[in-house]
């Protein structure tokens, strides 16, 4: 029983967070003391806070945005200031557009303005959704002078620090190391569904009762093949999104993440396939891949900043993604005899997983938002 209240634990404390975490997209260039810069937020975030719809009709249009333009300028310049040596640099901002990103349509305002010199250090802070979603992150492209830089904004880290000609293709790589470890942490959609294919590696039904997995050989093979087959897939599909060469309609690829959820559930329960798992696994990899297009995609980084960045990205993934399997698959092993782990965690967890990603479909199509 303790199994199914942890299992219930868990999915109460993810449903909330079933969407994609909320980012913001940062691009500063500094040329000897001027400055100039583009921010794009999205416009799903910025009305949550800012309760841009006013009719009430669950799409914000053209000339409600137009009504509120100078609000969401000084709300948005509000938060973000950009120091040169220590000294504030003062920006003006141009009129608002929208810009349209992988996971949605956004406010745009371009800044321009004027330090007092041309610094050795620039300072960047941010301040934006801290305080009412602590998951948000900021991303920011820099140009000082020739040099491009890449950072991350962070409840814990609102302020970055860039000194001329020093940082480049290292610090990004560490920079996205970490946001892909972060994304994954928080991703729980993710992890529950890769949680629901390794499942069956140590138990699984046949013949209507539970089977557990013969030996600790045959239980790592299955589970090599599917995190294998699944990171590769994944892998492939966050680099092609990342450098645009394949773009999907973000409510449609988080409809089909929740849709592979209920799947992997309800084939342990009622097994659908189960000598192929890692051919599914990869299918669903392709998907799951494709729903974290936006966080490198819109921010546009030169070539090689891209590529450092995406392979920083791409191994903080893979990296926690394999640090929750080798938590998880020793004590699944330990415990796949005992009838409370086979009925309870096996069983119940994943009727349980598959009402939450049924919830999460019908949210994410029909774009609803059920009060958890």
């Amino acid at each position: 029983m303790r199994g199914v209240w942890i299992m219930a634990l868990l999915a109460w404390c993810t449903a909330a967070q079933a969407h994609k975490p909320s980012d913001s997209y940062v691009r500063v260039a500094l040329q000897g003391s001027e400055v100039t810069g583009r921010w794009d937020v999205p416009l799903r975030d910025l009305d949550y806070v800012l309760g841009l719809d006013a009719d009430g009709d669950g799409r914000l249009q053209w000339r409600e945005l137009r009504q509120r333009e100078n609000e969401i300028q000084a709300f948005m310049l509000s938060h973000l200031a950009i120091e040169a040596d220590g000294r504030h640099c003062g920006v003006v901002s141009a009129p608002l557009k929208i810009a349209d990103l992988a996971d949605g349509p956004a406010a745009s305002v371009g800044f321009a303005g004027q330090c007092a010199t041309a610094p050795q250090r620039l300072t960047v802070r941010y301040g934006l959704f801290f305080e009412v979603d602590p998951q948000h992150r900021g991303l920011l492209q820099l140009r000082f002078e020739d040099t491009a830089y890449t950072g991350v904004f962070s409840p814990q880290r609102r302020a970055l620090d860039f000194d001329r000609g020093v940082g480049g293709a290292w610090a990004a790589f560490v920079q996205y190391f970490r946001v892909g470890m972060f994304h994954i942490a928080i991703g729980l959609d993710h992890l529950l569904f890769l949680a629901g294919l390794l499942l069956p590696a140590v138990v699984w039904r046949q013949g209507g009762r539970w089977q557990a997995a013969p030996s600790a050989r045959a239980a790592l093979v299955e589970v090599v093949k599917v995190v294998s087959a699944f990171t590769v897939a994944h892998a492939a599909t966050l680099s092609l999104a990342s450098l645009d060469l394949l773009r999907l309609p973000t409510r449609l690829t988080e409809s089909l993440v929740a849709a592979t959820i209920v799947f992997a559930a309800v084939n342990n329960l009622v097994p659908m396939v189960r000598r192929r798992l890692w051919a599914v696994a990869f299918a669903f990899g392709l998907i799951h891949g494709a729903g974290y297009a936006s966080v490198l995609g819109d921010l546009g980084l030169d070539a090689w900043t891209l590529v450092v960045a995406l392979l920083g990205f791409n191994l903080g993934v893979e990296g926690m993604q394999l640090a929750v399997v080798a938590l998880w698959v020793p004590l699944a092993y330990r415990l796949r005899h005992q009838a409370g782990y086979q009925w309870g965690v096996v069983g119940g967890g994943s009727l349980l997983v598959a009402a939450l990603g049924t919830l999460w479909w019908v949210e994410r199509t029909f774009n609803l938002r059920f009060a958890w």
